[in-house]
């Protein structure tokens, strides 16, 4: 099993989500169905966008990329999980699950950082409307993106790093559904002061700054509504920018509460649950948050039935 007397197990056992054996089919259906509709709904995002001249806006770029993310983010997990329930194995190779992680914290920052560039932007096109299409303009968007890509991938590298020179000589079982850092730092046998302190300082500022950002933008835009009262321009704020208040209190929500405000020193299954609520859930409604609630993707998946009408 171990590759020498300082390395870690060659293969790590998931002991999965907490449900019970009889309820194991009911759970792969819905779980196989959320996956899916993850896939779909995203993909269905940056069609639309793709295709609707329209939908050519730096709001729209962002949320492009943001699609591509939560697809990224849910394959990270949910097909090794659907694979594990299915096969009724619990197995996940060393390398396979150091690479989980990465790509989990990777797609998770992206996540993070896209967020904080959509924020920026409603800032902008709010309370400074006529400097709007100077201020965003499309080398600063693709800036914005360039620098959240690289910023994820140098974060997502520490961990590996850090968490590749530890030692799992004790124990092997994570109890979780996926290669979580925090489970995996938790199940170590070696010293793990650095990787808790690099979690704690480089990790929470990558949750924390982004959100305060966020935090900021959507203060200013209420100050900037509320020196110029009016019921159109309140309507008009609240569609442009609730739905990605929605998306932003799903996410961070369940974030903060898991990883700066951890319940125990070992994974429980509250930290189980709730990891499925941003890995799983958040990614899937995401689709109906910004379709739903937007007239212009409404719009677009109006005129791309149209069109298919016509042509038949």
């Amino acid at each position: 099993m171990r590759r020498d007397n300082q390395s870690s197990e060659s293969e790590f056992l998931l002991l999965g989500l907490p449900i019970q054996p009889e309820q194991q089919v009911m759970y792969y259906a819905l779980f196989l169905a959320m996956y899916l509709t993850t896939l779909l709904g995203n993909l269905l995002i940056i069609l639309l966008i793709r295709l609707d001249s329209h939908l050519h806006t730096p709001m729209y770029f962002f949320l492009s990329h943001l699609a591509l993310t939560d697809i990224g983010f849910s394959s990270v997990t949910a097909p090794k999980m659907l694979t594990n329930m299915l096969m009724q194995t619990q197995s996940i190779s060393y390398a396979g699950c150091i690479s989980q992680e990465f790509f989990f914290v990777f797609f998770g920052d992206l996540d993070s950082f896209l967020l904080t560039s959509m924020a920026y932007d409603r800032y902008v096109a709010i309370c400074h409307p006529l400097h709007y299409p100077r201020i965003m303009s499309q080398n600063l968007c693709f800036l914005l993106v360039i620098v959240s890509w690289v910023l994820s991938s140098a974060n997502a590298l520490v961990h590996t790093l850090l968490l590749a020179r530890l030692s799992f000589l004790r124990d092997n079982t994570l109890h979780h559904f996926f290669c979580d850092l925090s489970a995996l730092v938790k199940l170590s046998s070696s010293d793990t002061t650095i990787n808790q302190l690099v979690i704690l300082t480089v990790g929470s500022m990558v949750i924390t700054v982004p959100f305060i950002c966020i935090l900021v933008s959507y203060c200013l835009i209420g100050a900037t509504i509320l020196r110029r009262p009016s019921i159109r321009g309140i309507c008009k704020a609240l569609s442009t920018c609730g739905s990605h208040l929605s998306v932003v209190s799903l996410y961070y929500g369940a974030i903060i509460g898991l990883y700066l405000f951890p319940s125990s020193k070992t994974t429980n299954d509250k930290d189980v649950i709730v990891s499925v609520l941003y890995t799983l859930v958040t990614p899937m409604l995401n689709p109906f948050i910004y379709s739903l609630r937007n007239r212009d993707m409404k719009g677009a998946l109006g005129n791309i039935f149209r069109r298919g009408a016509f042509s038949m």
